[in-house]
């Protein structure tokens, strides 16, 4: 199989129709690692507006359980992209996700700004970090997939394109960033759960390393202090030559899955995707076999 095999691949896939298939080739054969952590910032930097940031907060899911929430967003997400918005497991995903956002008062700018942060921050993560440099189709399949998302979920007055959520997102953050004590304390959590993959000795440096990838209003709006300009060389340099190695290894002939990964350790026996996540007292729970 040649490296520009899932390449060649996309090349024969019409991205207006069949993004889909385009999403599921990026996000889990030719950029999995990237995909992953690109959408695990995307998340992190919505906890830096101040009315997302003080829901989290308050409902005490991503301070109290924060390995399970981390888990359910990343298994729906997941599941979504691997199973089809049409699909069984991807229709339950979808009304999983409206049940719980419907439970909140949520603004239709805050749940359009999140969206933007899923378009937005891995097309520039792999730009910046990627072992190639992302594909126009793969752009546009990004947009369309999260376009069609994002009215599953009754969001209104999405961006045509991409320049449209880059600027939304810019914009959005421009506006509403600022410092709140429990925005950081979701941050806190968050970063604790993701040096915690890493073995004990690394994790001090992993979260210098973390903090210093934030961009400079990101960290500032967290309170975070600045890093030494050499953390953040080596940390950008580190994911920079990271993508150079891959570039050299064969092309994945499997899907990579997050769920099989030791980042995920809340459903050892496997999962229904129509448990997770959370549930108001007065919400029905559906019964289904368990994944994985």
């Amino acid at each position: 199989m040649r490296r520009d095999h899932w390449q060649r691949e996309i090349d024969r896939l019409d991205p207006e129709t069949q993004y889909e298939q385009i999403v599921r080739i990026t996000a889990m054969h030719e950029f999995p690692w990237d995909s992953q952590q690109a959408l695990s910032f995307a998340l992190f930097r919505t906890y830096a507006v101040p009315s997302i940031g003080r829901l989290l907060h308050e409902t005490g899911e991503f301070t109290g359980a924060t390995q399970k929430r981390h888990d359910d967003t990343a298994l729906i997400l997941e599941t979504l992209a691997a199973e089809g918005l049409d699909s069984p497991d991807g229709r339950a995903g979808v009304r999983r996700m409206n049940q719980m956002h419907g439970s909140y008062d949520i603004s239709n700018d805050d749940l359009r700004y999140v969206l933007s942060t899923f378009v937005v921050t891995p097309v520039r993560w792999i730009t910046r970090y990627g072992w190639r440099p992302g594909l126009d189709a793969e752009k546009t399949a990004t947009v369309r997939y999260y376009q069609r998302l994002g009215r599953l979920m009754g969001i209104r007055d999405i961006p045509a394109d991409y320049d449209g959520f880059a600027e939304l997102m810019d914009a959005y953050e421009r506006d509403t960033y600022a410092f709140d004590p429990r925005s950081r304390a979701v941050a806190d959590a968050t970063l604790d759960l993701f040096v915690g993959f890493y073995p004990r000795p690394l994790r001090p440096a992993m979260r210098r390393f973390s903090i210093a990838l934030l961009d400079d209003h990101l960290r500032e709006a967290f309170g975070y202090p600045r890093p030494p300009r050499l953390v953040t060389a080596l940390a950008h340099g580190s994911l920079v030559a990271r993508g150079r190695i891959v570039r050299f290894l064969p092309p994945r002939r499997r899907p990579a899955f997050l769920r099989d990964t030791h980042r995920i350790r809340s459903y050892p026996g496997g999962f229904m995707i129509e448990r997770l996540g959370t549930f108001p007292a007065t919400m029905p729970q559906d019964g289904s076999s368990p994944k994985g």
